[in-house]
């Protein structure tokens, strides 16, 4: 049954670039549903020159705020007023709430999603028993390295396309940054890797890496969730590696988002994960 929109449905929304592939209207449009609420969450692509004038634009409207997605984490950041300390610590964010007298608010809740998925799907993994590799040194990555650091990881190796950038993160935040050539060295005695790139992404370029270097136990994530089983995940799968996806972190990340929005936590007893998969043909 479709929900009638009136001049006070709470309207949110993601925001990326690309975005058509984005999953989080089903999940917050089902638990808006779910609860009985006024609301809507859509999808909105928005070009990167434009990305800051798309923001100020919004501070004097209605919208009860925006999660943030590839490739604007880090500019969603700059573009607040103020910040959880999560979002300051990563410098990055990707839920912005908008407040009385065109305020804005920054949160990162991707590390919240991030320890959440590997709670539900990797619930012998512990991140105080070893190093973690993270694939990537963008926003995404700003928030899981921060998360790991937080819940006590003593390491953490990141490894970048363009070392700078890996070696910029590793600084501000802790960690050791590798080049892509190291990948084997950065892989052996690994307790987890984690792509937080859009590498894998449906109709986008493989992440090809030595995954065969990681221990047996050493568990696999990829924050791509479209596909659900990425190629990086099945050559993970296919080496007898545990794994965790990333619609599992997407649900994790989307519940709190969904709270800052709308008042209240959404639905626990609604499987918004069979949901996303129909969604995704899986």
């Amino acid at each position: 049954m479709r929900r009638a929109i009136s001049g006070n449905t709470r309207v949110a929304a993601v925001v990326g670039s690309p975005i058509v592939h984005s999953l989080s209207p089903v999940l917050h449009n089902a638990w808006l549903e779910a609860a009985g609420i006024d609301g809507v969450y859509v999808a909105l692509e928005v070009d990167e020159p434009g990305f800051a004038s798309f923001i100020k634009g919004l501070r004097a409207t209605s919208l009860a705020g925006l999660n943030i997605t590839l490739p604007y984490k880090e500019s969603a950041l700059a573009a607040a007023h103020d910040a959880h300390p999560r979002a300051r610590r990563a410098k990055a964010a990707n839920l912005l709430s908008f407040g009385d007298h065109g305020t804005i608010w920054a949160d990162n809740t991707d590390g919240l999603g991030l320890l959440e998925a590997f709670a539900e799907q990797a619930p012998g993994f512990d991140p105080r028993a070893g190093p973690v590799a993270i694939v990537g040194a963008g926003g995404a990555a700003r928030g899981a390295v921060a998360a790991l650091l937080d819940a006590g990881c003593p390491e953490i190796r990141i490894i970048n396309r363009t070392p700078a950038r890996a070696e910029a993160l590793a600084t501000e935040l802790g960690g050791q940054a590798y080049d892509l050539c190291d990948a084997e060295a950065v892989f052996f005695g690994a307790q987890a890797v984690i792509n937080t790139t859009s590498a894998g992404l449906t109709d986008g370029p493989p992440l090809d890496l030595p995954l065969a270097a990681t221990p047996e136990a050493c568990v696999v994530m990829d924050m791509v969730y479209k596909p659900l089983v990425t190629p990086f995940l099945a050559q993970a799968q296919a080496l007898g590696r545990p794994t965790v996806d990333g619609l599992a972190m997407l649900i994790g990340q989307a519940r709190p988002s969904f709270e800052a929005f709308f008042g209240q936590p959404p639905p626990r007893d609604l499987d918004v994960r069979t949901l996303a998969l129909r969604a995704l043909g899986a």
